[in-house]
């Protein structure tokens, strides 16, 4: 591979190289979710206990000392509002860990940079694929406390693959745009950790969408986390089919967009 030749940002060209490098990706994802414990006494057990741990603190004070309640009657009210915001803190995490990341993804490999040449678009993956093992394993944890409180798991959990999937990809988008300009402006970094904490506060994460006053819920519903919060809930919590035609507009007009973006950061 020559280091100094020209090479192509087409979307398509971005796929082949993410391909070609799909044993690369797997080996660095594993050591990536690996390092992060290692050392530690109960190594990748706190991937586990954490959640576990977080899920305990939530049913303890909502449940507990609030006694909050998600809506207004029926199922949802007899539903633990811990389990049901953890849904909503679950999808914000996997957004909020890739972009929080994203900024110094390069800076923090100045290695792979330098004295290597080395696919660095893999980066952003590497991350992404760390955070949905941690995904995964928060989603096993909330499903058990679920099968435990209610005694049974609707069938509808099986689309959840389906419904993050989006998010995944505009998560990705995101993440390559901001490890670039994350390159040249160091202030990124120091900006982006704000804006998913506002993000997380104006989508449906602690509250049910319908307590948000008409005249405001077009502002939630343009935070790209709200759909993917409450089709996630609809298929976890209430057993709801996914609205299988909002995703698919949701991939192209959020996903597409951002990749756009993305190559055009490139080209400059």
């Amino acid at each position: 591979m020559n280091p100094h030749a020209a090479h192509p940002t087409s979307l398509q060209a971005l796929a082949r190289s993410l391909w070609g490098h799909r044993q690369l990706i797997f080996q660095m994802t594993r050591r990536e979710v690996l390092g992060r414990y290692k050392g530690s006494f109960m190594g990748l057990a706190w991937s586990f206990f954490t959640p576990l741990l977080m899920l305990a603190v939530y049913t303890f004070i909502f449940s507990v000392v609030f006694k909050a309640r998600w809506g207004d009657g029926g199922e949802e009210s007899n539903t633990g509002f811990a389990v049901v915001m953890f849904v909503g803190m679950i999808v914000h995490g996997l957004f909020a860990e890739a972009l929080n990341r994203a900024p110094g993804m390069i800076l923090s490999n100045v290695n792979y940079v330098k004295k290597v040449v080395f696919p660095l678009e893999i980066l952003p993956v590497i991350a992404m694929g760390a955070s949905l093992f941690h995904t995964a394993i928060s989603l096993g944890v909330l499903l058990a406390a679920y099968a435990l409180f209610k005694g049974f798991i609707h069938w509808t959990a099986v689309f959840i693959p389906f419904v993050l999937f989006p998010l995944v990809l505009l998560s990705l988008g995101f993440a390559w745009m901001l490890a670039s300009l994350g390159v040249f402006l160091r202030d990124v970094g120091q900006t982006i950790g704000l804006v998913t904490t506002v993000m997380m506060f104006l989508a449906p994460v602690f509250f049910p969408l319908t307590a948000v006053p008409e005249a405001l819920r077009p502002l939630i519903m343009l935070n790209p986390l709200t759909f993917i919060i409450e089709q996630a809930r609809n298929v976890l919590i209430w057993g709801f089919w996914p609205d299988w035609v909002g995703l698919g507009i949701y991939t192209p007009d959020r996903c597409r967009h951002h990749l756009g973006r993305l190559r055009l950061v490139s080209e400059d």
